[in-house]
């Protein structure tokens, strides 16, 4: 099939006749005309064929993997690296690393009082889901201190 996309996709949606996949590469949303056993929350690594003749649907012409990411607060405190990285960063602001091995790792300068909230947004975020899908991860471990959020994407 000439259309065909083979890609890692996030299942955001499913039910028992449907389902919406999210490709990570992209953030291309195909809408499946039936639902070929995907739940919602799922990482999918497949290939997808426009439906003839419209094209606006999509089916599951092969799927290579299927899994779920683990996404979840840490009791641990953010590692030394984590730190260096997050002094002197603005609130408010981002910074990315790739982590040794494989993954990558964010530090996100919070207020302080609104550290916890800042966690459970990170947790609950279905875009963490897509960027730990993006960078081949499988968990993703969010560990905090006041006024610091680390964001470990881990294989």
């Amino acid at each position: 099939m000439s259309d065909s996309k083979t890609s890692t996709f996030v299942v955001t949606h499913a039910d028992d006749d449907s389902a919406m996949l999210s490709d990570v590469h992209g953030g291309q949303v195909h809408t499946l005309s039936d639902n070929p056993g995907v739940e919602a929350g799922e990482v999918v690594e497949a290939t997808v064929a426009p439906d003839p003749p419209m094209e606006v649907t999509y089916s599951v012409v092969e799927v290579d993997a299927r899994y779920e990411i683990e996404v979840f607060a840490s009791e641990e405190a953010p590692t030394q690296q984590a730190r260096d990285i997050g002094e002197g960063l603005p609130e408010g602001e981002v910074a990315t690393r790739e982590r040794a091995g494989d993954g990558e790792i964010h530090v996100l300068a919070v207020p302080e009082g609104r550290t916890e909230d800042a966690v459970a947004d990170v947790v609950a975020d279905d875009a963490t889901v897509e960027r730990a899908a993006r960078v081949g991860a499988r968990r993703v471990e969010v560990r905090s201190e006041p006024g610091l959020v680390n964001v470990r994407y881990l294989p």
